[in-house]
């Protein structure tokens, strides 16, 4: 009984450190993927599993330059500091 009640702890303290997954782009490359090893052979799970990595791993770069170039935008967009006067 005890070790049931240790399993289930531990299956809960690994589904809230899990967080969430993150397949951006996962499910079309691995649908081209999937197609092109098919036509290349019968290897469509092979294929699925090289699109899947493949396009995921674009997204990433693609949302790595969109972020650098939000925060270059946000640079040259922000207002010179205003220099208070001297005083007198």
């Amino acid at each position: 009984m005890n070790r049931i009640f240790l399993y289930a702890g531990f299956a809960i303290t690994l589904a809230f450190a899990a967080g969430t997954a993150s397949a951006k782009g996962c499910v079309t490359g691995a649908a081209v993927g999937g197609v092109a090893g098919h036509v290349a052979g019968h290897h469509a799970v092979v294929g699925a599993v090289a699109g899947c990595a493949i396009n995921h791993h674009r997204e990433k770069v693609k949302d790595k330059e969109a972020a650098s170039a939000e925060n270059q935008q946000r640079q040259v967009a922000a207002p010179p500091a205003a220099v208070p006067p001297a005083p007198r």
